[in-house]
Protein backbone atom coordinates (compact mmCIF):
# COMPACT_ATOMS: atom_id res chain seq x y z
CA UNK A 1 0.00 0.00 0.00
CA UNK A 2 1.68 3.54 -0.95
CA UNK A 3 1.92 5.88 1.80
CA UNK A 4 3.13 9.43 0.76
CA UNK A 5 5.42 11.84 3.30
CA UNK A 6 3.84 14.37 4.72
CA UNK A 7 4.94 17.95 3.74
CA UNK A 8 6.94 19.87 6.25
CA UNK A 9 5.61 23.24 6.26
CA UNK A 10 1.56 23.38 4.97
CA UNK A 11 2.81 26.55 3.58
CA UNK A 12 5.22 25.15 0.86
CA UNK A 13 4.71 23.57 -2.38
CA UNK A 14 5.24 19.90 -3.12
CA UNK A 15 7.73 19.08 -5.09
CA UNK A 16 8.92 17.16 -7.63
CA UNK A 17 12.31 16.30 -5.75
CA UNK A 18 10.94 15.53 -2.40
CA UNK A 19 10.62 12.44 -0.73
CA UNK A 20 7.60 9.95 -1.12
CA UNK A 21 7.56 7.11 0.88
CA UNK A 22 6.47 3.79 -0.02
CA UNK A 23 5.64 0.36 1.19
CA UNK A 24 8.47 -2.50 -0.60
CA UNK A 25 8.07 -5.88 0.92
CA UNK A 26 6.48 -4.94 4.21
CA UNK A 27 9.54 -2.45 4.48
CA UNK A 28 8.89 1.40 4.01
CA UNK A 29 10.95 2.75 0.81
CA UNK A 30 12.33 6.43 0.57
CA UNK A 31 11.89 7.34 -3.32
CA UNK A 32 13.12 10.53 -4.41
CA UNK A 33 11.68 12.37 -8.28
CA UNK A 34 13.92 12.76 -11.04
CA UNK A 35 15.36 16.27 -10.25
CA UNK A 36 16.61 15.64 -6.97
CA UNK A 37 17.56 11.85 -8.06
CA UNK A 38 19.84 13.63 -10.80
CA UNK A 39 21.39 16.28 -8.47
CA UNK A 40 22.41 13.30 -6.01
CA UNK A 41 24.40 11.28 -8.92
CA UNK A 42 25.90 14.41 -10.09
CA UNK A 43 23.90 14.32 -13.85
CA UNK A 44 21.28 16.41 -15.46
CA UNK A 45 17.88 15.28 -15.70
CA UNK A 46 18.46 14.78 -18.92
CA UNK A 47 21.26 12.71 -18.41
CA UNK A 48 19.41 10.45 -15.96
CA UNK A 49 16.83 9.58 -18.37
CA UNK A 50 19.58 8.25 -20.60
CA UNK A 51 21.15 6.07 -17.52
CA UNK A 52 17.49 5.18 -17.22
CA UNK A 53 17.16 3.79 -20.97
CA UNK A 54 20.68 2.25 -20.74
CA UNK A 55 19.92 0.13 -17.40
CA UNK A 56 22.28 1.95 -15.41
CA UNK A 57 19.91 3.46 -13.45
CA UNK A 58 16.71 1.48 -12.23
CA UNK A 59 13.63 3.86 -12.05
CA UNK A 60 11.30 3.03 -8.81
CA UNK A 61 7.00 3.04 -9.28
CA UNK A 62 6.22 6.20 -10.69
CA UNK A 63 3.78 8.48 -9.46
CA UNK A 64 -0.11 8.53 -10.09
CA UNK A 65 0.94 10.95 -13.27
CA UNK A 66 3.84 9.16 -14.57
CA UNK A 67 6.11 10.72 -13.03
CA UNK A 68 9.72 9.11 -12.39
CA UNK A 69 10.71 8.17 -8.93
CA UNK A 70 13.79 6.11 -7.65
CA UNK A 71 14.96 4.29 -4.02
CA UNK A 72 17.57 6.04 -2.58
CA UNK A 73 19.00 2.73 -1.76
CA UNK A 74 19.29 2.31 -5.68
CA UNK A 75 21.00 5.78 -6.06
CA UNK A 76 22.88 4.34 -3.35
CA UNK A 77 23.89 1.27 -5.46
CA UNK A 78 24.91 3.45 -8.16
CA UNK A 79 27.10 5.57 -6.49
CA UNK A 80 28.94 3.03 -5.19
CA UNK A 81 29.36 0.92 -8.08
CA UNK A 82 30.66 4.11 -9.85
CA UNK A 83 34.32 3.89 -9.81
CA UNK A 84 37.18 6.01 -11.37
CA UNK A 85 36.71 9.86 -11.18
CA UNK A 86 34.06 11.74 -10.00
CA UNK A 87 32.41 12.11 -13.35
CA UNK A 88 32.77 8.58 -14.12
CA UNK A 89 29.07 8.23 -14.29
CA UNK A 90 28.24 11.29 -16.27
CA UNK A 91 30.87 10.25 -19.07
CA UNK A 92 29.04 6.47 -19.39
CA UNK A 93 25.85 8.67 -20.44
CA UNK A 94 27.69 11.15 -22.66
CA UNK A 95 26.23 11.63 -26.08
CA UNK A 96 27.09 13.51 -29.12
CA UNK A 97 24.26 14.80 -31.66
CA UNK A 98 25.43 14.45 -35.45
CA UNK A 99 28.06 13.12 -37.78
CA UNK A 100 30.32 16.31 -37.45
CA UNK A 101 30.39 16.01 -33.91
CA UNK A 102 30.76 12.10 -33.88
CA UNK A 103 33.37 12.07 -36.50
CA UNK A 104 35.60 14.33 -34.10
CA UNK A 105 35.22 12.10 -31.60
CA UNK A 106 37.00 9.40 -33.78
CA UNK A 107 39.17 11.34 -35.40
CA UNK A 108 38.16 11.15 -38.76
CA UNK A 109 36.06 12.88 -41.56
CA UNK A 110 32.18 13.23 -41.33
CA UNK A 111 31.71 11.50 -44.95
CA UNK A 112 33.52 8.03 -43.15
CA UNK A 113 31.68 8.34 -39.71
CA UNK A 114 28.23 8.74 -41.59
CA UNK A 115 29.50 5.44 -43.80
CA UNK A 116 30.30 3.81 -40.61
CA UNK A 117 26.91 4.54 -39.30
CA UNK A 118 24.81 4.21 -41.96
CA UNK A 119 26.92 0.29 -42.41
CA UNK A 120 25.66 -0.87 -39.36
CA UNK A 121 29.31 -0.46 -37.40
CA UNK A 122 28.55 2.33 -34.98
CA UNK A 123 24.52 2.26 -33.44
CA UNK A 124 23.04 5.41 -32.18
CA UNK A 125 21.30 5.07 -29.33
CA UNK A 126 18.81 7.82 -29.56
CA UNK A 127 17.86 10.52 -32.18
CA UNK A 128 16.30 14.11 -32.18
CA UNK A 129 14.63 15.73 -35.29
CA UNK A 130 15.65 19.30 -35.92
CA UNK A 131 13.68 22.12 -37.00
CA UNK A 132 14.04 20.69 -41.03
CA UNK A 133 12.52 17.90 -39.90
CA UNK A 134 15.32 15.80 -40.38
CA UNK A 135 16.64 13.06 -38.08
CA UNK A 136 20.06 14.10 -36.03
CA UNK A 137 21.03 10.95 -34.68
CA UNK A 138 23.59 10.72 -31.11
CA UNK A 139 25.68 8.93 -29.87
CA UNK A 140 27.55 7.81 -26.96
CA UNK A 141 30.93 9.30 -26.56
CA UNK A 142 32.16 5.89 -24.33
CA UNK A 143 31.21 3.54 -27.59
CA UNK A 144 32.95 5.62 -30.39
CA UNK A 145 36.22 5.67 -28.14
CA UNK A 146 35.79 2.13 -27.94
CA UNK A 147 35.42 1.48 -31.44
CA UNK A 148 38.36 3.37 -32.30
CA UNK A 149 40.62 1.98 -30.22
CA UNK A 150 39.36 -1.96 -31.14
CA UNK A 151 38.20 -0.97 -34.93
CA UNK A 152 41.12 1.08 -35.75
CA UNK A 153 41.76 -0.12 -39.12
CA UNK A 154 38.13 0.79 -40.24
CA UNK A 155 39.06 4.45 -39.35
CA UNK A 156 41.54 4.48 -42.55
CA UNK A 157 41.32 2.74 -45.96
CA UNK A 158 38.88 1.61 -48.43
CA UNK A 159 35.77 0.57 -47.26
CA UNK A 160 34.51 -3.50 -47.59
CA UNK A 161 32.60 -4.75 -50.45
CA UNK A 162 29.48 -4.78 -48.91
CA UNK A 163 29.87 -1.71 -47.70
CA UNK A 164 29.92 0.18 -51.05
CA UNK A 165 27.40 -2.13 -52.22
CA UNK A 166 24.74 -1.18 -49.30
CA UNK A 167 25.69 2.88 -50.01
CA UNK A 168 25.18 2.17 -53.59
CA UNK A 169 22.20 0.72 -53.02
CA UNK A 170 20.89 4.04 -50.86
CA UNK A 171 21.14 1.99 -47.80
CA UNK A 172 20.63 3.57 -44.12
CA UNK A 173 20.68 0.86 -41.31
CA UNK A 174 20.67 3.32 -38.47
CA UNK A 175 17.20 3.55 -38.43
CA UNK A 176 17.48 -0.72 -37.55
CA UNK A 177 20.02 -0.55 -35.32
CA UNK A 178 18.62 1.66 -33.44
CA UNK A 179 15.32 -0.40 -32.84
CA UNK A 180 17.23 -3.36 -32.11
CA UNK A 181 19.32 -1.65 -29.59
CA UNK A 182 16.07 0.47 -27.99
CA UNK A 183 13.71 -2.80 -28.30
CA UNK A 184 16.76 -4.83 -26.56
CA UNK A 185 16.81 -2.23 -23.55
CA UNK A 186 13.50 -2.43 -22.82
CA UNK A 187 13.08 -6.26 -23.07
CA UNK A 188 15.83 -6.31 -20.43
CA UNK A 189 14.01 -3.69 -18.20
CA UNK A 190 10.69 -6.11 -17.53
CA UNK A 191 10.31 -9.64 -16.85
CA UNK A 192 6.38 -10.03 -17.42
CA UNK A 193 5.54 -11.67 -20.57
CA UNK A 194 2.93 -9.47 -21.81
CA UNK A 195 4.24 -6.54 -20.94
CA UNK A 196 7.82 -7.69 -23.28
CA UNK A 197 4.93 -9.23 -26.09
CA UNK A 198 4.03 -5.12 -25.77
CA UNK A 199 7.18 -3.91 -26.61
CA UNK A 200 7.47 -5.96 -29.86
CA UNK A 201 4.21 -5.24 -30.96
CA UNK A 202 4.75 -1.48 -30.97
CA UNK A 203 7.55 -1.83 -33.05
CA UNK A 204 5.38 -3.49 -36.29
CA UNK A 205 2.95 -1.42 -38.73
CA UNK A 206 -0.45 -1.75 -37.91
CA UNK A 207 -1.31 -4.32 -40.52
CA UNK A 208 1.31 -6.64 -39.47
CA UNK A 209 -0.02 -6.47 -36.05
CA UNK A 210 -3.10 -7.13 -36.77
CA UNK A 211 -2.65 -10.09 -38.63
CA UNK A 212 0.01 -11.66 -35.73
CA UNK A 213 -2.64 -10.67 -33.20
CA UNK A 214 -6.21 -11.44 -34.53
CA UNK A 215 -8.08 -11.10 -31.30
CA UNK A 216 -8.87 -7.11 -30.41
CA UNK A 217 -8.80 -7.96 -27.05
CA UNK A 218 -5.49 -9.39 -27.06
CA UNK A 219 -4.33 -6.15 -28.98
CA UNK A 220 -6.30 -3.91 -26.44
CA UNK A 221 -4.57 -5.69 -23.45
CA UNK A 222 -1.20 -5.08 -25.79
CA UNK A 223 -1.53 -1.18 -26.60
CA UNK A 224 -2.39 -0.60 -22.73
CA UNK A 225 0.92 -2.06 -21.55
CA UNK A 226 3.00 -0.33 -24.46
CA UNK A 227 5.83 1.37 -23.53
CA UNK A 228 5.90 5.31 -23.49
CA UNK A 229 8.65 6.73 -26.17
CA UNK A 230 11.54 6.92 -26.15
CA UNK A 231 13.45 9.60 -24.65
CA UNK A 232 13.83 12.60 -26.85
CA UNK A 233 10.95 11.45 -28.92
CA UNK A 234 9.44 15.48 -30.11
CA UNK A 235 6.34 16.57 -29.01
CA UNK A 236 5.35 18.99 -32.18
CA UNK A 237 3.35 17.33 -34.29
CA UNK A 238 5.04 17.52 -37.35
CA UNK A 239 8.74 16.70 -36.06
CA UNK A 240 6.79 13.37 -33.69
CA UNK A 241 5.57 12.75 -36.94
CA UNK A 242 8.64 12.31 -39.07
CA UNK A 243 9.90 10.40 -35.47
CA UNK A 244 7.45 8.24 -35.65
CA UNK A 245 8.47 6.33 -38.49
CA UNK A 246 11.73 5.13 -36.39
CA UNK A 247 9.57 3.17 -34.49
CA UNK A 248 8.11 0.65 -36.75
CA UNK A 249 9.89 -1.85 -38.48
CA UNK A 250 10.88 -1.24 -42.11
CA UNK A 251 13.12 -4.24 -44.19
CA UNK A 252 10.25 -7.41 -44.72
CA UNK A 253 13.37 -9.38 -43.04
CA UNK A 254 12.79 -7.21 -40.02
CA UNK A 255 9.12 -7.07 -39.93
CA UNK A 256 8.94 -10.85 -39.95
CA UNK A 257 11.76 -11.21 -37.11
CA UNK A 258 9.60 -8.93 -34.90
CA UNK A 259 6.38 -10.62 -35.96
CA UNK A 260 7.79 -13.96 -35.42
CA UNK A 261 9.11 -13.00 -31.95
CA UNK A 262 6.06 -11.57 -31.01
CA UNK A 263 4.42 -14.84 -31.63
CA UNK A 264 6.64 -16.44 -29.40
CA UNK A 265 6.25 -14.20 -26.70
CA UNK A 266 2.35 -14.18 -26.88
CA UNK A 267 2.50 -18.16 -26.73
CA UNK A 268 4.45 -17.62 -22.92
CA UNK A 269 1.68 -14.51 -22.26
CA UNK A 270 -1.00 -16.61 -23.04
CA UNK A 271 0.25 -19.53 -21.25
CA UNK A 272 0.92 -17.13 -18.28
CA UNK A 273 -2.50 -16.46 -18.24
CA UNK A 274 -4.73 -19.77 -18.23
CA UNK A 275 -2.17 -20.49 -14.93
CA UNK A 276 -2.49 -17.69 -13.47
CA UNK A 277 -5.43 -15.47 -14.29
CA UNK A 278 -3.14 -12.45 -13.42
CA UNK A 279 -3.51 -10.69 -16.81
CA UNK A 280 -4.49 -10.66 -20.38
CA UNK A 281 -7.14 -12.69 -22.14
CA UNK A 282 -8.06 -16.31 -21.42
Amino acid sequence: MTQMVTAPPKDMAVREGEVAAVRAGGAAQALVGSALAAGELGLTRGELARAVQLGIVRAGPPTAGGAARFARAELARVRDAASGPPDALRRQVETVAGAQAAAEVLGVGPSRFTRLARCGHLTPVGYRINRYRAVVWLYLVAELREFADRQARMLRGTAPAEDRELLAARGDLRPRTWRGRHVGLLLRRTADPWARAAVLACVLPEDELRAAVPDPAERIVLAALAPPPPYGHPQVPAAAAVAEGLLRAGPPDEVHWYRTSLEFALTGARAQSKSTGERGPT
